[in-house]
């Protein structure tokens, strides 16, 4: 696999499809953000929170979200601050961090999902760091399915082995360098994906196998790090989890989904793989589960599992893991 085009595959795309209507919002801090929402005009319908992965624009999921919409979903797809519809006029300078796109924009996403549905369930789609983030967002407990697709939070020795060095000095060396220099990550202009807050890179670099050993290190509450309250935040989340990982994935290997989903100790967690020969094609990659070419072979796992929070008997691939609750364990 060319992990260079993998990654420019949401940038090219990011314009794939759009028909939901543009979206404003304010997270709880106040900070506006930008995105986009599918809305039906009739009956009490689910809604699906789509939390996209870093530095790449909401844009690029929608025609899922036009797919998801067409079967019966309301739907909102959202930008991270200094992302996309949600981008300041400049980057330099800008404070946003990994932290913030999960405590305060997704937060903010789904409280208005909860104003604009009221007493409708809500569920989130979640890629990449999107995953992560909803741990951080204090509403978790308020969602009803969570399916997340490679979900992880950029650990190195986590990436696939025959990537590895390479993604190190591209992510965890050249990055920070860049971003030092710059203000922000300059990432259009290098066609990596979306330019990115410094804040952002600080945490992606700056990854430990914890990662409450790397975030807000610096913010003291009541005597401890912030961020120890933060790990203890993703006990919030009781939601089932459905964990897909893309075999051909450097990014969402075993060993860093798994990683992740260790945080969610009271939901019902499953880890499930799915090798590209499974569906008949060659790759799938990091970003490619979102593209419509895949729209009859791997939405409809998305789709089912939105729906009845289960995976159908004649779904491509197998289980890697799974995890009850840590109150449903037997003793």
């Amino acid at each position: 696999m060319d992990e260079q085009a993998d990654i420019q595959s949401p940038e090219r795309l990011a314009d794939q499809g759009r028909s939901g209507a543009p979206l404003r919002f304010q997270a709880p801090d106040g900070m506006g953000l930008g995105g986009f929402i599918w809305r039906h005009a009739d009956g009490e319908r689910p809604v699906v929170v789509i939390s996209a992965a870093t530095s790449v624009r909401c844009r690029y999921y929608a025609r899922f979200a036009d797919y998801l919409f067409g079967n019966g979903f309301n739907v909102i797809t959202y930008d991270y601050r200094g992302i996309g519809e949600s981008r300041p006029r400049s980057l330099r300078g800008f404070d946003a961090d990994w932290v913030d796109w999960g405590e305060n924009d997704l937060e903010g996403a789904l409280r208005h999902a909860e104003t604009a549905f009221p007493g409708q369930v809500i569920h989130v789609v979640a890629h990449s760091i999107g995953g992560f983030a909803i741990g951080l967002a204090p509403s978790s407990h308020k969602i009803g399915r969570i399916l997340t697709v490679g979900s992880q939070f950029a650990y190195w020795r986590d990436y696939a082995a025959g990537h590895r060095l390479r993604m190190y000095a591209k992510w965890h060396i050249v990055m920070p360098m860049v971003t030092a220099l710059a203000g922000y990550f300059p990432a259009k202009r290098l066609g990596w994906m979306e330019d990115t807050p410094a804040g952002v890179v600080s945490d992606w670099s700056g990854m430990k196998a914890r990662f409450e050993e790397t975030v807000r290190q610096d913010r003291i509450i009541d005597d401890q790090r912030q961020s120890e309250e933060l790990r203890q935040r993703f006990t919030g989340a009781t939601a089932p989890i459905l964990a897909i990982g893309l075999d051909d994935d450097p990014h969402g290997t075993p060993a860093a989904i798994d990683r992740l989903l260790a945080y969610f100790t009271a939901s019902h967690r499953r880890h499930w793989r799915i090798r590209p020969d499974d569906i008949g094609v060659e790759t799938i990659g990091h970003f490619a589960f979102f593209h419509d070419r895949f729209k009859d072979s791997l939405w409809p796992i998305a789709l089912a599992w939105l729906r009845t929070g289960d995976v159908p008997a004649a779904t491509p691939g197998r289980l890697a893991s799974e995890a009850m609750p840590e109150e449903n364990r037997p003793s």
